[in-house]
Parts: C-alpha cells; structure tokens; sequence
C-alpha cells in the first residue's frame, strides 16, 4: 500500500515541487547536463546483447567495493555485460575509468514511476545487485513487477536508521519485501534486516574487504619521488571539515621531531583545496596546492593534494597514513585501502561507519586508533623515528586485509544461481 501511495504522490509532485530541486540542482553543478537523459530514463546507450547484470551504488566507497565481484563475474561469463548506476558526477567519473571492458556507467534514475519503468523496459536485466542503503520505492517495485532477482550486497543498518525504520516497519517490510534476500555487511546488520522485514538475510562478510589494488599513475609517481627525495613523508588523508587544522596545530611538535618533514593533506572533498591552504598558511605553514600545479619544493611543509582518483598514488608514497572523517562525529572513512597497500593505518575515535571491520582489525593489531589530535601526534611520531615499529604496523595491516580477501568467493556463490546461462 506504501509504494502505491508513493508512486502516486511522486507522479503529481514532480511537475510541482520535485523538478524545481532538480533545476537548482542543474545550476549548483551537481547533475551532468550532457546526460541528464540519463536521469528521466531516456538512455542514449542501447542495451548490449546477451545477460546484463545491473550494479547499482550511491557513492564512490560502494562503486569502488563492487569492482572485484564485477571483474570476477565478467571472468566467469564471457557473454556477459555489466551496467553500473551511480548518483553523484565523482562516482560517474571514476567509475569511468576504472570499469573493466564490456562493463558501462549509467546514472541512476530519478525515482519517479515514469522513469523508472522507461529505465527497466530499456535494459531489461538479468540481475540487479543493489549496494545502496536508500532504498528507492518506485525503483525497488518496478523490479519487482518485472520478476527480476534483486539481491541486496554489503547491506548495512546503521543504528539511527535501525530505530527509525522499527518506528515504520510497515513501510520498511514491504520495502524490503522487493529483494529476493539480503546479504549484510556484519552479522548485527543481517539482524536488523531480518527484523525490518527482510525474508531471507546473512552475513557472508563485507565486500570491501575484498577490494582490487588501487591504480597507479606511475609516471606521476616517479614526477612526485624526485619532487620529495628522501624527506620522510605520511599522508593525512580523506580529511573533512576542521580536521586539517585540528592536525596542523599539532604539525609543528610532530616537525620537531622529525626533520624535513612533508605531510601530504588529501580532502575527501577536493572542492575544499584552497579553503584548507588558507587554514593551513594562517597556522603559518609553507603549502602547495595541486589543482594549481604547485610543486614540492624544499621549503613545502604540507602537500594539499586537492584531486580526484590519485588515492593509489598518495598510499604508495606514504608509509604512514591518517584516514580522515575519524577525529570528528563522522564515522570514519575506508581503512582498509591503505592497509593493503602495506601502510600503518591510524584513524580517530570516531569509526562507527566501520563497527565490524575495526574489530575485525584491532583483533589483529592491524589498526591504530587514537582518542585525539594530541596522541596522534605523539604516535606519528612514534612511528617516524622507529622503524622497526614502523614496519611491525605495516606488516600487520598488510597480512590482515589480504587475509580478509576470502569474502569474494561467498558472495559469488551465493549470486551465481541467479545467472541463468
């Protein structure tokens, strides 16, 4: 009754109300004017022959999860294509780049009924594999209508989502009755599925943890080596607001210590490059800014690496590597990325985006987690003036999250039935 009542009032506000947000959303920049077509579920692309397994995810972390289980089923069915939908103009665009061959972007529909069944009639897929934790009512019912198997992959219930959906389980059971079953990223989030209303949900573990190597611009690289030397150098990396500076007032102890030093800053949001250069030279640091071409000279103190897609990059650079989004009430940013890279790993307090995969690291001493800005420093400088610590670290993150690399091979199994040959 809730997806019928929805896809009516959706039906009559759009022209009304919901266009309106759409064309300011036009205008700050946030939709692709070029293919925007996209959106109202008129493809310019025609529909490849053979089975299209469709993947559908809202942001950059869960576009970049799905890329082994895509490179993985492409393996195994040499006939089949993949569609990837994502929302955001950053993940199209690295998506782009990084999709293997036969294996193509599109963007998600805006979820209005009309567009959405447009969207399906097109593409007609075999199999939808769902990353994203908004569920979508006139996307969700439309594949349903259609009998295609819609599997939900990496699901994750955060605590205040959980509360507020048992305050609307009427809504949320028939919302999760459209998946043919669920698989959650921890077992407390195969729980909350099956209390929500979902009729079949488990854990087979968090795809993330299966992540492919970061690319790597090597000519960049070799530029960025010579530009540093032999200067020890760690990155603070996908920073939000405030953290830059609750950083770089404690730069200065951490330089103290250890002698021409270069600290690489990379912005979760690159847009906020010169913002975070302003900040960081009233603190009285020398900077350089990327996006401006500005190289590391001797005299750089911190590298404002204000760019997309270059996170391989930076992590190959850096033994030592702060993710960000951790020292403020965020929830923390992927860890696990440099970690495979065999950096030593800190975050903050604040990683309750990450419950299951912390635990799963502290358990085996792969991660570092300080309480504030002040005993991050004091670790960093742990770690630069000891080495043999230093490498313990790198060592430990490095086994840990190779070691996790087994979750593929269950969530492959569990969907390969669904893939009629």
């Amino acid at each position: 009754m809730f997806i019928k009542i929805y896809n009516t009032l959706i039906r009559i506000l759009y022209p009304l109300v919901i266009s309106r947000y759409i064309k300011k959303r036009k205008e700050n920049g946030k939709e692709d004017i070029k293919r925007f077509n996209e959106r109202i579920g008129r493809p310019t692309m025609k529909r490849p022959e053979g089975k299209l397994i469709w993947f559908h995810g809202a942001s950059v972390g869960e576009s970049i999860s799905m890329l082994p289980l895509i490179n993985k089923l492409l393996e195994l069915y040499p006939t089949a294509h993949v569609m990837v939908t994502t929302g955001t103009l950053t993940s199209a665009d690295i998506m782009g780049r990084r999709l293997p061959e036969r294996a193509f972007h599109q963007y998600i529909t805006i979820d209005n009924p009309v567009f959405t069944t447009r969207f399906i009639k097109h593409w007609q897929p075999d199999l939808v594999l769902w990353f994203e934790s908004d569920f979508w009512p006139a996307m969700l019912s439309c594949i349903k209508r259609k009998n295609i198997p819609l599997i939900l992959v990496n699901g994750r219930i955060s605590n205040k989502s959980f509360k507020r959906w048992q305050q609307f389980d009427f809504i949320s059971k028939e919302l999760l009755s459209c998946f043919t079953f669920c698989l959650g990223q921890s077992e407390e989030d195969a729980y909350r599925l099956r209390v929500l209303g979902a009729k079949d949900s488990m854990c087979l573990g968090n795809l993330k943890y299966a992540g492919l190597p970061i690319p790597i611009d090597e000519q960049a690289k070799s530029e960025l080596q010579k530009e540093i030397g032999d200067r020890p150098t760690w990155l603070v990396g996908s920073t939000h607001n405030d953290e830059e500076v609750k950083i770089g007032r404690k730069l200065k102890a951490i330089e103290e210590q250890t002698p021409n030093l270069l600290t690489i800053v990379v912005p979760r949001h690159p847009t906020r490059g010169e913002e975070i250069q302003t900040a960081l030279k009233e603190l009285g640091f020398n900077t350089a800014l990327r996006s401006k071409g500005e190289k590391i000279t001797p005299k750089t103190e911190i590298y404002i690496a204000d760019t997309i897609g270059e996170m391989g990059l930076w992590y190959s650079l850096c033994p030592i590597v702060f993710i960000g989004g951790s020292l403020i009430p965020h929830g923390g940013q992927n860890f696990i990325e440099p970690s495979r890279m065999r950096d030593a790993v800190l975050v903050g307090p604040y990683m309750h985006n990450f419950t299951d995969a912390m635990n799963r690291a502290k358990k085996a001493d792969a991660i570092i987690q300080v309480s504030d800005a002040e005993e991050l420093k004091d670790m960093v400088i742990q770690l630069l003036t000891n080495k043999d610590l230093l490498e313990a670290k790198r060592s430990l993150a490095y086994n840990w999250a190779n070691a996790e690399n087994k979750v593929l091979d269950g969530i492959l199994g569990k969907i390969k039935g669904y893939i009629q040959e």
